[in-house]
């Protein structure tokens, strides 16, 4: 049961922030410029946390997809503490436990 639940949990969350990512508010754009990367960047990054959902969902692909979400949550919090962002580590920590919790009950 709590790996259902985590897996869900995890499909949900990445394919929301990839969503949001992906449509790329002036908001989220412009974060993605003061990290220093170019404005599309969220637009990858975000078509990136979708595609990293939709093979956490099916079960045959989900170690491919537990990988790129792992990488790109690497990526992201090495992103924020470099930019001293801290706040950001919050929602990175509980995909990075998702993602152990369905990696570990898989």
């Amino acid at each position: 049961m709590a790996h259902a639940v985590s897996v869900c949990l995890l499909v949900a969350g990445l394919f929301g922030a990839g969503l949001y990512n992906a449509i790329g508010t002036s908001a989220t754009q412009s974060s993605f410029v003061r990290w220093g990367y170019p404005r599309w960047w969220g637009s990858l990054t975000g078509g990136l946390e979708m595609v990293s959902a939709l093979l956490i969902a099916l079960p045959a692909s989900r170690g491919v997809g537990l990988a790129l979400g792992a990488a790109i949550v690497l990526a992201a919090v090495l992103t924020v503490l470099r930019h001293r962002e801290f706040s950001h580590l919050v929602p990175l920590g509980v995909f990075a436990t998702l993602m152990t919790l369905a990696g570990m009950l898989s």
